[in-house]
């Protein structure tokens, strides 16, 4: 498979957030493979769970269009925006801002309405230190989905991919180069190909090592 022709990205600007954009290694591959078994799910909830910058918006976007799902925030009425059946993701919960009262009567809508219910966080819903009991039992049943950190193969991907949307040419060493040294998210991967561009745009040279390696050094990810 051409690595260029997926790509997850877990971004908050205007990156490409659909099926065709993703890039499928061993990092991603069981989380999709869960994703895409809807509608046939074991059970209507499943968290979808992985460090940051791993890529969960994107799948989170994937599985959305997919479903026909809505986005909804924690502490949003939802009562008046749901129809049926009632497809919802909810991202990035965790132990903090975690309204278990909400959070059980948004999932007891969900399965009144014959829907799913997608939900990402950093951590299992074991960790989320949930004290209402009605709510530990129906987080008990949902299917836990899990994204790795990732891979080489896919920060190389999303590198290659970021460059070649704005029309820069970079040799594979280069590439390797940075994918050996930076941090392993995608959001550092967006930074890097965004300080690389400025770099090579005010320096008016083509990116190579040395010009990565400052890079790096402004982000502080290289002495």
């Amino acid at each position: 498979m051409d690595p260029s022709a997926q790509l997850p990205l877990d971004l908050a600007n205007d990156a490409a957030s659909g099926r065709d954009d993703l890039i499928v290694t061993p990092a991603n591959r069981q989380a999709l493979a869960h994703l895409d078994s809807w509608p046939d799910w074991p059970a209507p909830i499943a968290v979808l769970a992985g460090p940051v910058g791993a890529g969960k918006t994107h799948l989170s976007a994937i599985w959305s269009q997919q479903a026909g799902a809505q986005f909804v925030a924690m502490n949003d009425d939802f009562s008046q925006q749901l129809e049926q059946p009632s497809n919802i993701v909810v991202e990035d919960v965790s132990a903090e801002d975690l309204d278990e009262t909400w959070m059980f009567h948004l999932i007891n809508t969900v399965r009144a309405n014959n829907g799913s219910l997608l939900i990402t966080s950093r951590v299992w819903p074991g960790q989320w230190r949930v004290q209402l009991p009605d709510l530990q039992s129906r987080l008990k049943l949902a299917q836990l989905i899990e994204l790795h950190e990732p891979d080489d193969a896919l920060l190389g991907g999303v590198l290659s991919k970021l460059f070649s949307d704005r029309q820069i040419q970079v040799e594979p060493p280069v590439v390797n180069y940075l994918v050996l040294r930076m941090e392993r998210s995608l959001a550092c991967a967006q930074g890097l190909v965004e300080a690389l561009d400025e770099l090579s745009m005010s320096h008016k040279r083509a990116i190579t090592k040395p010009l990565a390696a400052i890079a790096l050094q402004q982000m502080g990810l290289q002495q």
